[in-house]
């Protein structure tokens, strides 16, 4: 378990819910090889779907640009081993 190695760059989410998305990092890694980031990001969406309810989108790579709105509370983006994660909920405007 590497979640006490995660950097938060920026957040909104309740601590509880930023320290779900790094366990669930965490077991992705622990589950799949690192270049295998389409794996790890739908292993992290699928958790945070069944727990939260559907509507998350994730991220995973070393090295990717994004632009997006997101639900306020929903958004985390943290660095764990080589890989940058991106997670939040889509904003229906």
């Amino acid at each position: 378990m590497l979640e006490g190695k995660a950097m938060i760059q920026d957040t909104d989410m309740p601590v509880k819910m930023q320290m779900k998305a790094m366990t669930s990092a965490s077991q992705a890694l622990d589950l799949y090889d690192v270049s295998d980031c389409k794996s790890i990001a739908a292993h992290i969406k699928k958790e945070f779907d069944s727990i939260y309810g559907s509507g998350w989108q994730c991220v995973v790579g070393s090295n990717f640009g994004c632009f997006f709105t997101h639900k306020h509370g929903t958004f985390i983006y943290f660095c764990l081993e080589t890989l940058n994660f991106l997670v939040f909920k889509g904003a229906s405007h």
